[in-house]
């Protein structure tokens, strides 16, 4: 299994990011808008990804 550190880092918008980032569009509240069910798990798990070596959250809205 490769570790975070392994997976290398790339260019993105100026800075150097790690190749394996974390994707947050679950986070969100129902349909994926608002805020979370539950607030404080939420950023439990953005902690552990940061805590993890996570420097690429991913945030973007998909519309429809």
């Amino acid at each position: 299994m490769m570790t975070i550190d392994q997976a290398g880092t790339y260019s993105f918008a100026g800075c150097n990011v790690k190749r394996l980032g974390y994707g947050a569009m679950q986070l969100a509240g129902p349909g994926v808008f608002g805020p979370p069910r539950d607030q404080e798990a939420a950023l439990a798990v953005l902690r552990a990804a940061v805590e993890a070596g996570v420097n690429h959250i991913d945030t973007r809205v998909r519309t429809r």
